[in-house]
């Protein structure tokens, strides 16, 4: 339940907004609107960000003041502020914020001051995988069930950005970061779910443990009326069920489960104290993948909890295709198919890619490393993989480990790997984007890494394309 203050103003106030990304861009907004004083601070510089600043510098001249801070990090703006307010991608541990932590002055992310002011229910959802198409169907289902749901939070648009036209009826089905839920302060979801945890951003946390531990942060202001929806197939997320102080809801690809949703019989079902109720069958959900059912199971028992109908559910995971950028079909060309899963930034996520199909498969890996072992990508790779084509700073650490497995050929773009992988395919061959790494060597982001792996494709079937790379031999 969020806190529903919208009104309050912050006349008077110096917030320090670190970060000119999406959430940091979105609060320093909603603050100006609010009548504050807004210090936005980026190591970027501040002619590449002109088109972005440009509507918080009109909004400025008519309400609140703006102080742009661009190229470094004063330190002292970190000592002078009322409340900080730190983007997803800026560390915890950036060395000025120890300067705000001295003066005691708040720290908090852009969800967290989003749920001080919205009006209406939170729905939080987080794990390593899965977030996304999660967050995406339950707004789906509640919204075919007659609710006002809104998808929000890392999925694209920040939480922050609804505020001012929430309504206590709302829902907000949201996805959290590990990065969003450091510093949350009262943030309290009234479904929090757990997908799944496994390691990653090994690169920002100095364990897996420290990880983990920035997931469990979704539960800690739940209380025993709220719900704790987690996978009873994932070790880690099973043992949270003993731990939290909500009522626990869990999920299952195969066993049946005290309460909550599982599969018995190829059929999708839900069980509480009143019953069971059969939702659907496996059969009827469009998605590929062991891993899009689990997301599937999840959904349907967060939208249940939040007052979902049974019944309009089968209508929506036939339809649902899934989201851009997760094993997205792009194409298929000569009988080869093209899928994007440049959201698979993670091993563990490239696991459940290749795990999605047979055979047959041109993949390709690589990007900025987060410090992860791709050595458990080995079985599958050799199992199921003709080609490895590899991009980006990890080339070499992925060549090493997957040594032996499958052939591997490096490329020095992204379109090249692809028109690789097309001349090395046959009919009935799947080209994949699956890279097990960030984006950030060669691209803005996973969306346009994908952008462009798509463009790529579309390219193998121009002229243009043909006339550049056929020959009369």
């Amino acid at each position: 339940m969020a806190a529903g203050t919208d009104e309050a103003t912050y006349e008077g106030k110096t917030a320090l907004v670190v970060g000119a990304a999406r959430s940091g861009l979105a609060a320093s907004e909603f603050l100006l609107s609010r009548g504050a004083r807004v210090v936005l601070t980026d190591v970027q510089k501040e002619e590449a960000l002109a088109k972005q600043l440009a509507p918080l510098r009109a909004l400025a001249d008519r309400r609140g003041e703006l102080v742009l801070e661009f190229g470094a990090h004063r330190a002292a703006s970190f000592r002078n502020c009322d409340f900080v307010v730190l983007s997803p991608g800026v560390p915890s541990a950036l060395p000025c914020l120890e300067e705000s932590r001295r003066a005691g002055i708040p720290i908090l992310s852009e969800v967290e001051l989003a749920f001080r002011h919205l009006k209406g229910s939170l729905l939080g959802i987080t794990g390593t995988n899965g977030k996304t198409t999660t967050t995406t169907l339950v707004a789906e289902l509640l919204s075919r069930s007659g609710f006002q749901c809104r998808a929000a939070g890392n999925i694209g648009t920040p939480l922050i950005s609804f505020v001012a036209r929430s309504a206590p009826d709302d829902i907000y089905a949201t996805e959290l970061s590990s990065f969003q839920l450091e510093n949350i302060q009262q943030l309290r979801p009234k479904v929090a779910a757990i997908l799944n945890v496994t390691p990653n951003h090994l690169d920002r946390y100095p364990g897996f443990e420290a990880y983990m531990a920035a997931k469990q942060r979704i539960f800690m202001n739940q209380r025993s009326d709220d719900f704790a929806v987690l996978n009873a197939g994932n070790p880690q997320t099973a043992a949270m069920a003993k731990k939290v102080s909500s009522t626990p809801v869990l999920f299952s690809r195969s066993p049946d489960v005290e309460r909550g949703s599982f599969v018995r019989g190829g059929r999708v079902i839900y069980r509480d104290a009143r019953g069971e109720v059969n939702l659907f069958e496996t059969r009827d959900i469009s998605l590929k993948g062991a891993h899009n059912l689990e997301n599937v199971l999840a959904a349907a028992a967060i939208a249940l909890l939040a007052g979902g109908k049974p019944d309009s559910m089968i209508d929506v995971v036939r339809d649902f295709k899934g989201v851009e950028h997760r094993l997205e079909w792009v194409a298929e060309i000569g009988g080869i198919h093209f899928y994007n899963d440049s959201k698979a930034t993670s091993v563990d996520a490239t696991i459940k890619s290749l795990e999605a199909f047979k055979g047959d498969i041109q993949l390709i890996l690589g990007g900025r490393d987060k410090n992860g072992d791709f050595a458990p990508l080995r079985p599958l790779v050799q199992e199921r993989v003709k080609h490895v084509a590899l991009i980006g700073e990890a080339a070499g650490k992925i060549r090493d480990a997957l040594s032996g497995t499958a052939e591997m050929i490096e490329a020095g773009t992204l379109p090249e790997a692809v028109t690789l992988c097309y001349r090395l395919s046959q009919p009935g061959d799947v080209v994949l984007l699956a890279p097990a790494c960030a984006s950030f060597d060669m691209f803005e982001s996973y969306e346009h890494r994908g952008r462009v792996f798509k463009e790529a494709v579309r390219r193998l079937t121009s002229d243009e394309w043909r006339a550049t790379n056929t020959s009369d031999e």
